[in-house]
């Protein structure tokens, strides 16, 4: 069964899949409003709400209504630079201080970018982290909550690393869930999952993703 979110609450709406999401988004006509918080403008749109700011102050100041919420936040750890920063986004600020406010503004459905490899008990520290929120997320009760867990995001990026332009050419040969994801591909999938009514978790591979992002 599917459903049609009209009022939408986005986090990360700067960065690389929030920026293809949200041109997804108010490009859907059956969209009334996309909330996104962010630290700089965006573009003007007729159903595009834009509160500036940081994001920790401007959360608790948010009013709905909100049918879904799309949390693309996250950052690469050599970004980071720090465990301790890794954490401050993906586990305080993605959990508790974003979902906590989407579930106070009667969220029914989370979707959120997590990581290919995401596991609490993982020997790499960022799809360790990744798990934690996962397993974070969970423990919130959402009555519908999906959890993406793309590979390499493929698509132009303002300050590409070295490690992901080497990565981005081969991660186009690598087989399965493996494989990197366009960010277009992406955002599509996402949006088609917000549709898809559901109870309980829905945890979405890669591979997953690109088949439904088609």
């Amino acid at each position: 069964m599917y459903l049609t979110p009209q009022h939408i609450l986005l986090a990360g709406a700067t960065g690389l899949a929030g920026e293809h999401l949200l041109d997804r988004l108010l490009n859907e006509p059956t969209v009334e409003c996309v909330l996104a918080p962010t630290r700089r403008p965006l573009a003007e749109h007729p159903r595009l709400r834009n509160p500036v700011g940081e994001l920790d102050a401007l959360l608790p100041t948010l009013q709905g209504p909100v049918d879904t919420a799309f949390c693309c936040l996250g950052t690469p750890l050599q970004k980071a630079g720090s465990e301790e920063a890794l954490r401050a986004v993906d586990l305080e600020l993605v959990v508790r201080r974003f979902a906590e406010r989407a579930r106070a503004l009667d969220a029914r459905h989370l979707v959120v970018l997590s990581a290919l490899g995401a596991d609490p008990a993982s020997r790499f520290l960022y799809c360790r982290v990744k798990g934690e929120m996962e397993q974070a997320l969970r423990a919130q009760g959402w009555p519908q909550l999906t959890l993406a867990r793309p590979a390499l995001l493929l698509g132009p990026r303002l300050e590409p690393g070295m490690g992901e332009r080497l990565a981005a050419p081969l991660s186009q040969l690598l087989p399965g869930k493996y494989r990197g994801i366009e960010t277009c591909t992406l955002a599509r999938a996402l949006w088609r999952l917000a549709l898809e009514e559901g109870d309980g978790v829905r945890v979405v591979e890669s591979d997953e993703l690109r088949r439904l992002g088609r």
